[in-house]
C-alpha cells in the first residue's frame, strides 16, 4: 500500500492555477459590469456564481487535494468567489437605483392636478328640460300621463277628429307599423293594414287620459313622437313633445291664456308675454298659434333697424306651438258631455324649446350623442 502523495502540487491542477482563478474572477466581474438591466444581471449571476460556474467547478477540485495543499487552494478560490459576490452585489445596487430613478420619472404623479380626474357625467338637456316643464305643471295640480309609442290609428287620428282623408294620415308623414297578421301587400306597402302607427304626437295620451280618468281631468303628456322627416338642422324623425289637456266645467280661452303665460314666465322670466293668433287644428275649436315675446330682444328690434334681431327676424315674437279649446267632437269621442264640460289643450316640441332657451342652432347636436354637447348642461336634477 503506497503512502499519501504529500508532494502533490495543486498548481498542476489546471482549474486551480492562480492565473486561471484570476481569469474566472475577472470574467465574472466584466459580465456583471456589462449587464445593463436586472434581467441581464440575473443571467450573468447564474453563469458565474451558479453550481456549474467555473469557480464552482474549481472549488470542487479542492476536495481531491492532499491536506497540506487544500488550505492554499481554498484561500485563492474563496477570495475569488468573495470578490465575485461583492461585485455582483455592487452592480445589483447600481441597477436597482437606476430602475428606481427611471420609475420616478416615467411614473411621476403631479400632485397639483385635481384629485378627481374622471369627468363628471351629464344628463341630456332634453330630459332635464322635460322634467322642469313637468315640475311647473305638477305644481299647478296637473298629473303626468304616459302612453304607448306604437299607437292605434283610432287614438292617434280618429278620436282627434282627424279624418281618413287628412294628409297627416298618409305615409309621407306617418310611420305605419306592420304586424304578423298583415297581408303581404299591406305589409309590403308600409303596413297600413295593421291600424298601428308610431304616434305622430302625444295627443293620443290625452284621449287615453280622458277615457280612463274621472272628470275633471288635468294632465300633461310628455314623450317621444315620430314623423317621416329628414334629419337636418331644424327637423328630426324622432323628437319630443309635451302636451296639456284640461277638462272641467266652465273652462275658457282665458284659462288657457293664463296657463300659457305662467309656463313661459316660469321658463324664460317673469317679464315674458304670450299672444294667440287664430289658426286651425282638427282637435281644437277655436284654435290658435301661441307666440311668446322674443327672449333675445324682448320686442325692442321691431321697427328699429339699429337693433336687428336674428332670432325673431325683428318681429318681436317667436312661434312656440299650437293650442285651443278642445273640439266638442273630441270630447264626445272620449265620452264627455260637451254641453256640460269644456277643455283646453296645447302642445309644443321640447327640442324647439331647448333651441330657444339655450341658443342651440342645430338639432342634430341633440341626437348625435356627443358628450361635448351634453356636458355643459351638467347634472341638474
Amino acid at each position: 500500500m503506497s503512502a499519501p502523495n504529500k508532494s502533490y502540487d495543486p498548481v498542476e491542477v489546471e482549474a486551480l492555477k492562480p492565473e486561471q482563478i484570476e481569469r474566472m474572477r475577472d470574467e465574472a466581474l466584466a459580465a456583471f459590469a456589462a449587464a445593463d438591466s436586472l434581467d441581464a444581471l440575473q443571467e450573468a449571476k447564474v453563469a458565474h456564481t451558479g453550481g456549474t460556474s467555473p469557480l464552482a467547478l474549481a472549488n470542487r477540485e479542492i476536495g481531491a487535494l492532499p491536506p497540506h495543499a487544500k488550505a492554499d487552494a481554498g484561500k485563492r478560490v474563496g477570495q475569488a468567489r468573495g470578490a465575485v459576490n461583492k461585485g455582483l452585489a455592487a452592480r445589483q445596487t447600481e441597477l436597482e437605483a437606476e430602475r428606481d430613478a427611471r420609475v420616478l420619472v416615467e411614473e411621476a404623479v403631479d400632485v397639483t392636478l385635481p384629485h378627481d380626474r374622471v369627468p363628471a357625467g351629464a344628463r341630456h338637456p332634453l330630459t332635464t328640460l322635460s322634467e322642469r316643464i313637468e315640475d311647473i305643471f305638477v305644481a299647478m295640480g296637473y298629473e303626468v300621463a304616459e302612453g304607448p309609442e306604437a299607437e292605434a290609428e283610432w287614438f292617434n287620428f280618429d278620436a282627434l277628429n282627424i279624418g281618413p282623408d287628412h294628409p297627416a294620415r298618409g305615409e309621407a308623414d306617418t310611420f305605419f307599423v306592420a304586424t304578423a297578421s298583415d297581408s303581404g301587400s299591406a305589409a309590403g306597402s308600409g303596413g297600413t293594414g295593421s291600424g298601428v302607427v308610431l304616434r305622430t304626437h302625444t295627443s293620443p295620451v290625452q284621449i287615453r287620459s280622458a277615457l280612463d280618468r274621472e272628470l275633471p281631468v288635468y294632465v300633461i303628456c310628455p314623450g317621444r313622437v315620430y314623423r317621416t322627416d329628414e334629419l337636418d338642422a331644424t327637423h328630426t324623425p324622432v323628437f319630443h313633445q309635451v302636451e296639456l289637456l284640461a277638462i272641467d266645467e266652465g273652462l275658457t280661452m282665458a284659462d288657457l291664456k293664463g296657463t300659457l303665460d305662467h309656463m313661459v314666465q316660469s321658463l324664460f322670466g317673469a317679464e315674458m308675454k304670450t299672444r294667440l293668433r287664430p289658426n286651425f287644428f282638427p282637435f281644437t275649436e277655436p284654435s290658435a298659434e301661441m307666440d311668446m315675446l322674443c327672449y333675445v330682444c324682448r320686442g325692442a328690434s321691431v321697427g328699429n333697424p339699429d337693433r336687428p334681431c336674428r332670432t325673431c327676424s325683428s318681429e318681436g315674437w317667436i312661434e312656440l306651438g299650437g293650442c285651443g279649446m278642445v273640439n266638442p267632437r273630441v270630447l264626445t269621442a272620449c265620452g264627455v258631455d260637451p254641453e256640460k264640460y269644456s277643455g283646453f289643450a296645447f302642445g309644443f316640441g321640447i327640442e324647439r324649446m331647448l333651441m330657444f332657451r339655450h341658443n342651440v342652432e342645430d338639432m342634430r347636436d341633440m341626437v348625435e350623442g356627443d358628450v361635448r354637447f351634453t356636458r355643459p348642461f351638467g347634472m341638474e336634477i
